[in-house]
């Protein structure tokens, strides 16, 4: 019981990569879709729940997020419709968790990915405002608001030894 939570994390990986075999227009690409984001949520309260937190599985449940995220970009990005000036926004929030990873890297020898609230409320509101964007951008204006703060304090989490 105590590896079900690392489990739930390795099978979004599953997932994620599954994502890649099937047009976003299809019903199998937004169920993969729903249990891969849901299975996000589940394996960290699980974690918690049954007093089996690790490194490990902190580590294992953000590579997975990340798979998660680098697939459904990958399918996403040219199905969506955004102004040039909210992608640039995008770039730099990206650019911005790059630059975080090599003063992890820099600092302590290894990639650091911070559990803050910040990054779990824009990981919950990207994951639910997905959907609405083909036929509205708002919600993923917010979302880039909320990772922009997101990605600031991760910094600030990793350059203040917090995250070491």
């Amino acid at each position: 019981m105590k590896s079900l939570p690392n489990a739930i994390s390795a099978l979004r990986f599953f997932g994620a990569v599954c994502l890649l075999f099937f047009r976003v227009e299809s019903c199998a690409f937004w169920a993969i879709y729903f249990v891969c984001g849901l299975s996000d949520m589940a394996d960290g309260y699980l974690a918690r729940k049954l007093g089996c937190e690790s490194k490990v599985g902190a580590m294992l449940d953000s590579l997975a997020d990340l798979v998660f995220v680098v697939c459904c970009c990958f399918k996403l990005i040219p199905a969506l419709a955004f102004p040039r000036w909210l992608w640039i926004w995008g770039g730099v929030i990206v650019a911005t968790k790059i630059i975080n990873q090599i003063s992890a890297l820099v600092m302590y020898k290894k990639c650091v990915f911070p559990h803050t609230m910040a990054n779990k409320v824009t990981g919950v509101l990207l994951f639910l405002s997905v959907p609405t964007a083909f036929w509205t951008f708002i919600p993923i204006v917010i979302v880039a608001g909320v990772a922009t703060f997101a990605a600031i304090i991760e910094g600030h989490y990793i350059r203040t030894e917090k995250g070491h």
